[in-house]
């Protein structure tokens, strides 16, 4: 063990210590991995638990954290590291409990103490007709293509894939007739089954395909309300529609859909594809045979796109989360949900607004409305305030530089909690916003830590906050109680992300009529687009 650093504000922490054990090739399921660390955080005498792969990003973010000790700097990328900062009696008994974490099964896996458990690709059953991939980066292309040459189709979970893998996997797939879903694919719904993180959905007509995991749980969850199923949903991975990989697993997934007679419509969901592919994707989507609805975050001119020539039937294009699932459910004949029109709301006394999201998309989707907004703010220290930059501010806490040492926010939604009290309590915060995603993977109270800062921070002193729910009825945490929650703390509650974006940049902004401050907003015209 080593001691602990000093915090940067110069107070150090008192018996705190850093230690790092190594396991030596002991591999473990990085979503695992994160639900350990989820446990051991909450010990007492633990400020902080990462247990990762030893990788060279790891190692940097474990460093970034400080984290990391000389132990741990010797490991090998095949060695587990389990780091911890506590005291020294905690660390002791959570490096006792770590074992029966890692030993303890998945949920999908069956609880029969006999059942045989394949360890290699090559020991599985030959009609298994997908491999779920979430090794360290440096192996998971290896694995993939293994995968792929049995004939079953990959899921890679996996990041930190370098862009050449990933284009020579999607090149494997495509020659055998197969799928290669990602690398760094966090969502998918096949034949019923769910991968990654993915919401409890009703069967139906509708096809996703996707390049944003938070994207498609949001529409995915807003058609189920409107009535409407899910027949498949196809995550590529976040940088399938980039120039070099070139939408390798969005045309396949487009031609797979095109000829199942069961899926009446296609729904694909992206942040903005670079420009050569958008057109390509749009002329496939156009000879599908069937509607198709593009939902490209941030479209400026989504009807001159979705009239491209080499398209045999218009594609209608949207650019925000809400218009996807309205325009699918309209072009099938249904009533999409009304206009929703937010409350009138005083904002705070400050001037500027805090989007707190644990999912990248909708941060994504809040920045269109305020590109100007900063991007990063302090990662929570132990001991140390967080300093909110003076300007609008949009973070992605599900980012590396906020989880390193720590679950994700959709795993442990208390990882959040410092920079929600820290909005709270800024007397320049106007508005706050949050987002609240359920399902298969995400924690099991999800807005309970949340709620807990609400109640904490008391409705009269503090500005509105504004959370949107990404779920159903049929997650495992139930959407409508979590809502309750939320309103019984006192948070407002917006219908889809794209309404809660909308809401919040409106109350800093006078309904859209940005303050003119040089720097700090969008120019005119922009707001809740």
């Amino acid at each position: 063990m080593e001691p602990t650093p000093p915090a940067t504000d110069g107070h150090p922490a008192p018996d705190t210590l850093t230690s790092n054990s190594v396991r030596c090739d002991a591999y473990a399921d990085s979503v695992a991995l994160m639900r350990a660390a989820q446990h051991l955080t909450g010990l007492p005498g633990i400020t902080a638990a990462s247990l990762v792969m030893a990788t060279e990003p790891n190692l940097r973010l474990l460093a970034d954290a400080q984290l990391l000790t000389d132990e741990g700097r010797s490991a090998r990328p095949a060695d587990l590291i389990v780091a911890l900062r506590g005291t020294a009696d905690a660390i002791e008994h959570a490096l006792g409990a770590v074992p029966a974490l890692l030993e303890q099964p998945a949920a999908s896996e069956s609880s029969e103490p006999d059942t045989w458990v394949p360890r290699a690709l090559g020991e599985a059953d030959p009609a298994t007709a997908l491999a779920l991939i979430s090794t360290p980066g440096p192996y998971a292309a290896a694995e993939a293509l293994k995968a792929l040459r049995c004939g079953m189709h990959a899921f890679v979970f996996s990041d930190n894939v370098p862009v050449d893998q990933e284009i020579r996997i999607k090149e494997e797939a495509h020659r055998r007739g197969l799928l290669a879903m990602g690398p760094d694919c966090g969502t998918g719904v096949l034949d019923g089954v769910p991968l990654g993180f993915a919401n409890v959905l009703r069967p139906g007509r509708i096809g996703l395909i996707g390049a944003s995991g938070t994207g498609l749980q949001q529409v995915s969850c807003l058609l189920d309300a409107a009535g409407e199923g899910v027949r498949q949903m196809i995550g590529t991975g976040g940088r399938d529609l980039s120039a070099e990989v070139g939408a390798r697993t969005t045309l396949d997934a487009l031609d797979l859909l095109a000829a199942d007679p069961g899926c009446e419509l296609i729904v694909l969901v992206s942040k903005p594809p670079a420009p050569e592919v958008a057109q390509r994707v749009i002329a496939r989507a156009g000879r599908a045979g069937k509607p198709v609805v593009a939902a490209f975050l941030g479209s400026q001119r989504p009807a001159a796109l979705g009239e491209h020539a080499g398209a045999a039937r218009p594609v209608t294009v949207v650019g925000t989360l809400r218009d996807a699932a309205r325009e699918a459910v309209r072009t099938l004949g249904g009533e999409p949900a009304p206009t929703w029109t937010p409350p009138t709301v005083t904002p705070g006394p400050g001037r500027y607004l805090r989007a707190l999201y644990a999912g990248g998309t909708f941060a994504f989707e809040a920045r269109q409305s305020l590109p100007d907004a900063a991007t990063e703010a302090d990662p929570y220290v132990p001991g140390r305030a967080i300093d909110l930059p003076q300007r609008h501010l949009v973070l992605d806490l599900g980012d590396d530089a906020y989880t390193a040492g720590r679950p994700h926010p959709m795993i442990d939604p208390t990882v959040r909690a410092a920079h929600v009290r820290a909005a709270l309590s800024d007397p320049d915060t106007a508005v706050v916003v949050l987002d609240v995603v359920l399902g298969h993977g995400a924690g099991a109270d999800p807005a309970g830590a949340l709620a807990a800062e609400l109640e904490r921070a008391g409705e009269r002193e503090r500005p509105p906050v504004i959370a949107f729910v990404v779920g159903t009825d049929g997650d495992p945490q139930n959407a409508d109680a979590v809502r309750a929650n939320l309103e019984k703390a006192g948070a407002l509650l917006a219908p889809t992300s794209t309404d809660a974006a909308e809401w919040a940049v409106s109350l800093v902004t006078g309904n859209g009529a940005p303050r003119r401050e040089a720097g700090e907003l969008m120019p005119a015209g922009r707001a809740g687009r």
